[in-house]
């Protein structure tokens, strides 16, 4: 322990809401770690999960992952959106660019805690990075716009202070 200690980034918490989910909030883990967590995929057959958000419909839980920088890596204009930390507390995400406010899933966004839906959060600064930093439960406070979403979400567990830099600073 002593020799891996140095390796420690940040202090992780336990996912409190959810504790039959095998995740700590700040640890990172690769897709197929967090499709797992969720019960997905079954034996050596894993559900295939190509774009930024995975609807988990069992568990109830909306898994967003995104990418901050998005200069490097094959992005195309339309899924270049503007994902970074307004505060500590808060992150502006952009849905995919079919959501409109209306849709089911534009609704699920506005209203996933009335649905008793749970918005999970991931992040990675770069496509280098194979690994999403889990940023934990998040709840909806407002949106504008439409095709793309232009959402604000309250994070249950602020972001560390170096995470915040580095997050905040992907759209200066």
């Amino acid at each position: 322990m002593d020799a891996l200690s140095d390796r420690v980034k940040h202090l992780t918490k336990p996912l409190d809401d959810r504790p039959d989910t095998p995740l700590q909030v700040h640890a990172q883990y690769t897709r197929l770690e967090i499709l797992a967590a969720f019960g997905i995929g079954e034996g050596a057959k894993v559900a295939p999960w190509q774009t930024g958000v995975y609807s988990a419909k069992d568990a109830k839980a909306e898994l967003a992952a995104f990418t901050l920088d998005k200069t490097s890596g094959r992005f195309s204009p339309t899924t270049r959106y503007r994902d970074y930390a307004i505060s500590p507390e808060l992150v502006h995400w952009e849905s995919q660019s079919v959501v409109r406010e209306a849709s089911a899933t534009g609704q699920r966004y506005q209203r996933h805690e009335a649905q008793n839906w749970s918005i999970m959060l991931f992040a990675r600064e770069s496509v280098d990075g194979r690994a999403f930093t889990f940023l934990g439960p998040a709840t909806y406070v407002s949106h504008t716009g439409e095709m793309p979403m232009q959402i604000t979400w309250r994070l249950k567990h602020r972001l560390p202070g170096d995470l915040f830099a580095a997050y905040a600073a992907a759209v200066a």
